[in-house]
């Protein structure tokens, strides 16, 4: 799940061709169980449609960053599932034909790096750029990406002015009073209005059941009688809910650092999990950075390291660093080392210079680049679908009560991203359009196993949802990295892992039972 954000002033961030003759899967007869008839065979005309229509391949165009032998187009997907000869929006989709031969081909690998709100038309560059986890896999497969519905090219939505969105300081995110907590909610309601302002018309439709939707759609096009995924972060929610509406259209799926699929989990209890999950891995950075101490001399214990930090949040708020720097701007930074181990040093080392007595590096590290408009763009974007779609998933609690119970519970034992979670999933309270119920999921006829790989110590989709959506999905796997939290498993380098994702990808073989994996290397300062 995407962690990468807190409200501030007015709700901003701080922070293949066609195969002749494919055709569309059968009839999604598991999703009519799940929410109307008219959804489903909607869903079902669109992909009928599109299995005909195929994509039209051309090269990328030059502002998308995507050079040949990428190619990228569109597939055409209804609004409203309900209405599929209603309103349509377009799908931007990219592709790398396989490296392999024609006989080595198994078809296309479609890719979700999660979000809600993450592009996933980067990942094609896995094979130009000659990464080695997937060279053998991209033999065998097209790698194909796509923008999910409201996200970069595909009818993107907005929710306030990117530039006001980046602009900094912000407000500290943990309150010291009732009125700073006023003043909070007022923002998060303002940010509420304007994602119904500025993209009303797509928020009722910005679901993850929608996204599933769409998904099909694109396998269709793609002329795949079934689908080849891979999921991580929220990409596992969207795999967990098309196994279940589409479980024969399912040829391989691998899931990554898992979502909680549970409906009681969706989404409220799940952002609550998170802060107690980001406060254990961050405590495992503290420990690291004070293991290194010879290199960063900011603490030799956990305790001094944390005292550090503290220091630094009190000296950011009372007078911001470089004038743009408090402490939701040093969240904003500081949460990428319990996020990813590839971020340990590089934060690390930002906080050295500073404790040096540079404060410089530590400023251009955290504060945003008002320059840098297409970023910012993208940046306000990513937001504005990871709260639409959250919002319309699932019914929200709506009295302040709860959610300040709640979070002054919480932040007591986890302060380090309560409070900053709380104010940037709060417009989901006050939101004026549908939210639905999420969907059960569970194991339909015709699903093959499913290959479930996530680490113990993961701070963004904690370990017990991995636990939870494989006793939901019957005969999957279970690979555990164990004593481990870098959020993205399948992206690191630990050979455990990458052979049997490798295996499961190009023969379907899985082993007999569940397997525990020895972490990957610890990150070196």
């Amino acid at each position: 799940m995407r962690r990468t954000a807190v409200l501030g002033s007015a709700g901003t961030l701080i922070a293949g061709t066609l195969i002749a003759g494919a055709m569309a899967a059968p009839a999604a007869n598991a999703e009519s169980r799940h929410r109307g008839y008219s959804e489903a065979r909607g869903a079902q005309l669109a992909a009928e449609r599109a299995a005909k229509k195929g994509i039209d391949w051309a090269d990328c165009p030059a502002d998308w960053g995507f050079a040949k032998p990428i190619q990228c187009g569109w597939v055409s997907v209804p609004l409203d599932y309900a209405r599929p000869n209603g309103k349509q929006i377009k799908i931007a989709v990219d592709r790398i034909g396989n490296t392999g031969t024609a006989a080595d081909r198994q078809g296309a690998l479609v890719y979700n790096p999660g979000g809600p709100g993450g592009s996933g038309m980067r990942f094609p560059t896995r094979v130009t750029n000659k990464n080695p986890l997937w060279v053998n896999t991209a033999k065998a497969y097209d790698f194909v990406g796509f923008d999910p519905r409201g996200v970069g090219h595909s009818a993107p939505i907005s929710c306030v002015d990117p530039q006001e969105f980046v602009k900094a300081p912000k407000a500290d995110p943990v309150p010291d009073s009732e009125a700073d907590k006023r003043a909070q909610r007022k923002l998060a309601a303002q940010y509420a209005d304007g994602c119904a302002k500025r993209s009303g018309w797509m928020l009722p439709y910005m679901t993850t059941p929608n996204t599933v939707r769409d998904l099909d759609v694109v396998r269709a096009a793609l002329g795949e009688k079934k689908l080849n995924f891979l999921g991580v972060s929220y990409g596992t929610y969207i795999g967990a809910v098309y196994a279940t509406l589409y479980p024969g259209h399912v040829r391989r799926m691998i899931v990554d650092s898992v979502v909680n699929p549970s409906r009681e989990k969706i989404w409220y209890q799940a952002n609550l999990d998170q802060d107690v999950a980001f406060q254990m891995r961050w405590d495992d950075w503290k420990a690291w950075v004070a293991k290194n101490d010879a290199t960063y001399h900011i603490g030799d214990t956990p305790e001094k390291v944390e005292q550090q930090w503290l220091k630094l949040r009190a000296t950011a708020k009372k007078s911001p660093l470089g004038g743009v720097v408090g402490p939701a701007e040093l969240i904003s930074f500081f949460q990428s080392a319990p996020y990813y181990d590839s971020s340990w040093a590089p934060t690390a080392k930002a906080w050295s210079k500073y404790v040096a007595g540079d404060t410089q590096a530590l400023v251009d590290a955290a504060a945003p680049d008002l320059s840098d408009t297409a970023g910012n763009i993208a940046s306000e974007n990513g937001n504005a679908v990871y709260t639409a779609v959250e919002c319309a998933d699932a019914k929200w609690p709506t009295s302040w009560k709860k959610w300040d119970r709640d979070n002054t519970r919480l932040h007591k034992d986890y302060p380090f991203m309560t409070w900053a979670n709380a104010w940037m999933n709060l417009p989901c309270a006050t939101w004026s359009s549908k939210q639905r119920t999420p969907v059960r999921v569970k194991t339909g006829k015709g699903l093959p196993q499913v290959l479930i790989v996530q680490s113990t110590r993961d701070a963004a989709t904690p370990f017990d949802g991995a636990v939870e959506l494989h006793k939901r999905l019957k005969g999957s796997r279970l690979i555990i990295e164990k004593d481990a939290g870098s959020h993205g498993v399948t992206g690191l380098v630990n050979p455990c892992i990458n052979e049997r994702v490798e295996a499961y990808l190009l023969s379907g073989k899985l082993d007999s039972s569940d397997v525990t994996c020895t972490p990957h290397a610890t990150p070196k300062p």
